[in-house]
């Protein structure tokens, strides 16, 4: 019999995920303009969290506002308040000079910079090209035209340009919707274009963090998610080479739960425990009861369909990855639902959430073999290349096994190491 765990798996995965969000490094972002120019709406409506509320920022010098919050590999530093005359732009460079030193100090460094003027006014003062040049020694500059409406919006854009400005990007944008009558609304714009953008401009390592932090396309989201999650597919089909006892198939749940940990840190999203609970719930566990892999294996084999029976009380390869892909893939798929709600201030109740995951579950089981994505991790395992015509021995494939240095490491628990007879 598989030994038992003692712990809540729902509680495992909420500090699996904050485990997984404390070590994505953080990205650093430098936000300027004048008052009124309308940045705190670009910020909020860009990121998560509503980072420009008000008692979120803590000064760090006369002109800069440094915005962090917990659970989100982002610090911003903004230049609340600030109207720039010639010797307020010098003390301005001054300031972000020194934060730079500063940050240097403790290996970090502003990452972009988004300069916000406002497109109505149509105006850019000698003062702000000058700290514009300066800024663009020292750091990436994406020059941002905002609350940008109509021909005006675009005179200016096409004025700036003519500039030759050292800048990388001239991007215009409107964060939010535009009512013009009771009948008639100018929707938001620009904003995919500012994320796009700046994940150009990010290094790789950062993209985790800048993902993480924006709400702006949940399809990135998912796309990340899903190529991680084929990452973890692809691991559990080698380890159903070892091959797995039937009574040691607990060995494949420390993985899921990680890779579910990964994928929550990837979306960015805060679970309630009552919802973790649900969602745990709907893949046949229970948040206070143990949860053991033998469970999971007899609860859905009968649903795969060419799965088949556990052949000789083995797993096999195949079995470890139909199972994980349907886990993986319908957790994004809930993970995606969650986000769009947020963004959209829509309330997600906890029981909607354990029904969908459940649905999709089950759903995703009884494709089998025909799963998309599951044929799509398959084809990316260039290390299982016998893969197509393995010679079976009791259900089993005889294949020596050697892991793409690109998968993630997976940490066994003690209680997942087999019993010596």
């Amino acid at each position: 019999m598989a030994p038992k765990m003692d712990w809540n798996l729902a509680g495992e995965l909420t500090k699996q995920t904050q485990a997984e969000i404390e070590k994505i490094e953080k990205v650093h972002i430098l936000v300027v303009g004048k008052t009124g120019v309308g940045k705190s709406t670009l910020i909020n409506s860009i990121f998560r969290e509503n980072l420009a509320e008000t008692g979120i920022g803590q000064p760090i010098t006369k002109h800069l506002q440094k915005i962090e919050k917990d659970d989100i590999p982002m610090v911003l530093y903004d230049t609340r308040g600030l109207e720039l005359d010639a010797e307020t732009q010098q003390q301005v460079s001054a300031e972000i000079e020194q934060t730079l030193i500063n940050m240097a100090k403790n290996n970090e460094k502003m990452h972009v910079a988004y300069y916000c003027l406002n497109a109505n006014i149509s105006r850019i003062e000698p003062v702000e090209i000058q700290l514009i040049e300066d800024l663009s020694k020292k750091m990436p500059v994406i020059l941002i035209l905002t609350q940008a409406i109509g021909e005006q919006a675009l005179k200016f854009e096409e004025y700036l340009i003519n500039q030759n400005l050292p800048v990388q990007s001239i991007i215009r944008v409107m964060a939010k919707d535009y009512q013009v009558t009771s009948e008639y609304t100018i929707p938001a714009y620009g904003l995919k274009e500012l994320v796009e953008r700046s994940f150009g401009l990010l290094p790789q390592n950062l993209h985790i963090a800048f993902n993480n932090a924006q709400q702006i396309d949940i399809d990135r989201k998912a796309r990340a998610a899903r190529r991680w999650a084929r990452k973890y597919i692809v691991s559990t089909f080698g380890v159903g080479f070892t091959p797995i006892p039937f009574s040691d198939a607990t060995v494949l749940v420390p993985m899921q739960i990680g890779m579910m940990a990964h994928l929550t840190a990837i979306f960015g999203i805060s679970l309630d425990h009552a919802t973790t609970l649900g969602i745990i719930g709907a893949i046949g566990g229970t948040g206070s009861a143990t949860y053991i892999g033998r469970l999971i294996v007899s609860n859905v084999v009968k649903l795969i369909p060419g799965a088949g029976s556990v052949a000789g009380g083995i797993i096999s390869g195949t079995t470890a990855a139909l199972v994980t892909t349907a886990l993986a893939m319908s957790y994004i798929e809930v993970l995606t639902f969650i986000a769009i709600k947020t963004v959209n201030n829509e309330t997600v109740t906890p029981k909607a959430v354990r029904e969908m995951m459940k649905k999709q579950y089950q759903s995703r089981l009884k494709r089998g073999k025909a799963d998309p994505d599951f044929q799509d991790a398959m084809a990316k395992m260039p290390d299982y290349s016998a893969k197509e015509d393995l010679q079976a021995r009791d259900g089993q494939p005889q294949v020596k096994v050697t892991r793409d240095r690109n998968e993630p490491k997976i940490n066994w628990p003690s209680w997942t190491r087999r019993r010596k007879k």
